[in-house]
C-alpha cells in the first residue's frame, strides 16, 4: 500500500494518477483532484475514459460523515426509439456505430462536482491533460495491448483512423502518441465550461458528426441534458456497510450478492476452500439473473431496488444454491414483495475527504465514432438498452440506459474505503469479491485488489474465467458440478483493474492502492516545499 498522512489519488494509469497528486499539493480538494485525473484518463488511456462517455461517484465528506452520490449518465436521443430500430432492421441494439451513441454526461458531471466540492479554478484542472495532448505521451504495457486489439473498430472510422492510429498501427509500448484535436476540446472546456460541450462548437460537431453518419442526436437533446443527485444505496456485511449508487447502474447486484455471501460461514471455510468460490459463483448467477430482469432508469420504470437488496430476499435467493449442481440457468426472482432501505479512480485528500469516481466509453473505443475536428471518442452505451416491449430497460427517449459503471464505497468504525473495479459486467462481482476478501479475511486494500478473481462477463451461464492462481481443487470443484472454467494468467486484465483509498479518521492516515492488472499507481500528494 501507498501510505501517507497527505492526500493520495489512484488511477489505472500513473501520469493521470500524478496530474491528480499535483492538484491536491497546490490545494485542490479530492473532487479537484479526481476531475483532473479523469481528463487525463482521457488523453492517456483513451479506449477506455473521455469526454464522450459517462461518470458516477460517490463523495464521502470527512467532517459531516455524508455521502453523495451522481449520476452523470447521459440519456437515448429523443428520436431514437423502438420504432425507430425495428424500422432498420434492428432486432437488438447494434453495439457500435452512430444509432449505439447516447449524450455523454461526464464533462456535466465534472462541473457538477467541481461546483459542489471543488476548490481551484475550473480551467486549471484540465492543465495536465492539456499538455499530453498537446506534447504526447509515452504509451505503456497494459494500454498498447488493448489498444492494439481494437485496431479493426479503428480502422473503420475516418477520424478513427486520422485520431488514434500512427501510420495505420496502433502505438507500440513507449511510442509517442499525441492528440492535439482532443486539446483544442479540452481547451475550450476549460475555458467556457460545459456550455462549449452541451450547447457550443463541441455540440455543433457531434450534430454534424451524427448526422453525417445518419444518426439521430438534436442539439435540445445535448443542451438540455442534466446530471443527478443521488442517495447511495447501501448494506451491511461482517460490520462494514457498503454502499453503492441505485440504478440505473449495476450496484445493487453487488450488494445482493454480498447479502446471499452472508448466509454461508465463508470466514471459516477460508478464501480457498472450494465452497467459498461455488457459493460466490453461485450468487453471482442468482443477482445477475435479477440484474438483467429489474434494472433500468428508475426515472421511467419501477425498480424495486429495495426488495433487491433487502436481507430477507437474499434469504430467499441464498436457498436456490445446491451444492451437489450448479446452475446454469439461474432464474431472476420477484423482488417486489420484500421491503428494504433504499436509502474507476480515486482520491483521498488531507482532510480525509474520499471521491470515488469512475467514468468510461463502455466498450474498447466506445462506439468507434469519433467527433469530427476534436478527436472525441463517442460512447455505446447505448448498446445496453433492450428492444423488449415493457422491460425496464426498454429503449425509450431521453431514458437513461442500464449501466455498468458503478463506484464503490465500504466503512467500519475509523476506517473508511473508496473503491472501483472496472470491466463491464465484471464490476459488481468484483466488488463483491473485493468485499469479501477485506471483510472475511482481513486482507488490506492492496492485498484484497490483488486476490486472485473470477468473472462471468454475461447475465447468465456456467462460463466462469478464473485466474489461474486459484488452486487447481477449487477449479476441479466448479467443474464436476457443471461450471465451465476458463483458465487466464495470472493477473488478466479480463478481471478489470482497480483502484482504492483508505482513510482512518482516527489517526488521519492515508492508505492507497492500484491494480497490478492495469498500467495504474497510487500516488501521494508531495509536500509543500520551503516549509521546515
Amino acid at each position: 500500500m501507498v501510505i501517507t498522512k497527505l492526500g493520495i489519488v489512484a488511477a489505472s494509469q500513473t501520469l493521470a494518477a500524478q496530474a491528480g497528486a499535483q492538484i491536491l499539493a497546490e490545494g485542490g480538494s479530492a473532487a479537484d483532484a479526481a476531475i483532473a485525473a479523469n481528463a487525463t484518463l482521457g488523453v492517456v488511456e483513451p479506449m477506455m475514459n473521455g469526454m464522450g462517455g459517462d461518470l458516477f461517484t460517490i463523495e464521502y465528506n470527512a467532517k459531516t460523515g455524508k455521502l453523495t452520490g451522481l449520476n452523470s449518465s447521459g440519456w437515448a436521443p429523443e428520436k431514437l426509439t423502438p420504432a425507430y430500430s425495428r424500422a432498420k432492421g434492428d432486432t437488438r441494439m447494434p453495439e457500435y456505430g452512430i444509432d449505439s451513441v447516447t449524450v455523454p454526461g461526464a464533462v456535466a458531471g465534472w462541473w457538477a462536482m467541481h461546483q459542489r466540492f471543488g476548490k481551484l479554478a475550473w480551467a486549471k484542472l484540465f492543465q495536465p491533460a492539456i499538455y499530453y495532448a498537446t506534447h504526447g505521451y509515452p504509451v505503456t504495457e497494459w494500454i498498447s495491448g488493448q489498444w492494439a486489439r481494437q485496431r479493426k473498430k479503428l480502422q473503420s472510422d475516418v477520424n478513427g483512423r486520422k485520431v488514434f492510429l500512427i501510420d495505420g498501427k496502433t502505438p507500440k509500448v513507449g511510442q509517442v502518441f499525441r492528440n492535439p484535436r482532443y486539446a483544442a476540446a479540452l481547451e475550450l472546456v476549460a475555458t467556457q465550461g460545459p456550455e462549449a460541450f452541451y450547447r457550443g462548437p463541441i455540440a455543433q460537431a457531434i450534430l454534424a458528426t451524427s448526422k453525417r453518419l445518419g444518426g439521430v442526436m438534436t442539439a435540445e437533446d445535448l443542451a438540455d441534458f442534466k446530471p443527478e443527485w443521488v442517495t447511495p444505496v447501501s448494506t451491511t456485511y461482517q460490520g462494514w456497510k457498503v454502499y453503492e449508487l441505485p440504478p440505473n447502474t449495476q450496484g445493487m447486484a453487488a450488494l445482493e450478492m454480498l447479502n446471499i455471501f452472508a448466509h454461508y460461514p465463508l470466514q471459516k471455510w477460508g478464501f480457498a476452500d472450494p465452497r467459498t468460490f461455488y457459493v460466490k459463483t453461485e450468487a453471482q448467477k442468482l443477482a445477475y439473473a435479477d440484474l438483467r430482469r429489474w434494472d433500468g432508469d428508475p426515472r421511467m420504470a419501477n425498480i424495486p431496488t429495495g426488495g433487491i437488496i433487502s436481507k430477507a430476499y437474499a434469504a430467499e435467493r441464498a436457498k436456490l444454491i445446491n451444492f451437489d449442481k450448479a446452475m446454469c440457468a439461474a432464474p431472476s426472482g420477484d423482488p417486489r414483495k420484500f421491503n428494504g432501505d433504499t436509502v474507476y479512480l480515486t482520491a483521498v485528500d488531507s482532510e480525509g475527504n474520499i471521491v470515488s469516481q469512475i467514468q468510461s466509453l463502455y466498450q474498447e473505443f466506445g462506439s468507434g465514432v469519433v467527433v469530427d475536428h476534436y478527436g472525441i471518442m463517442l460512447q455505446d452505451r447505448g448498446a445496453l438498452f433492450v428492444l423488449t416491449p415493457g422491460h425496464p430497460d426498454e429503449l425509450a427517449p431521453h431514458k437513461r440506459p442500464f449501466h455498468t459503471l458503478m463506484p464503490g464505497f465500504m466503512q467500519k468504525g475509523d476506517e473508511h474505503i473508496g473503491f472501483g473495479i472496472m470491466g463491464g459486467l465484471n464490476q459488481a462481482q468484483a466488488h463483491a469479491q473485493y468485499v469479501s476478501d477485506i471483510a472475511d479475511y482481513g486482507m488490506n486494500i492492496q492485498a484484497a485488489m490483488e486476490a486472485p478473481r473470477f468473472d462471468n462477463p454475461s447475465f447468465s451461464g456456467c462460463r466462469f474465467f478464473i485466474e489461474d492462481r486459484v488452486p487447481k481443487k477449487v477449479r476441479d470443484y466448479l467443474a464436476a458440478r457443471g461450471d465451465t472454467i476458463v483458465l487466464t494468467n495470472d493477473y488478466s486484465d479480463i478481471m478489470g483493474g482497480g483502484q482504492a483509498v483508505l482513510y482512518n479518521s482516527k489517526t488521519g492516515v492515508k492508505f492507497g492502492a492500484s491494480d497490478p492488472r492495469k498500467d495504474g499507481e497510487a500516488i501521494p500528494q508531495p509536500p509543500p516545499l520551503g516549509i521546515h
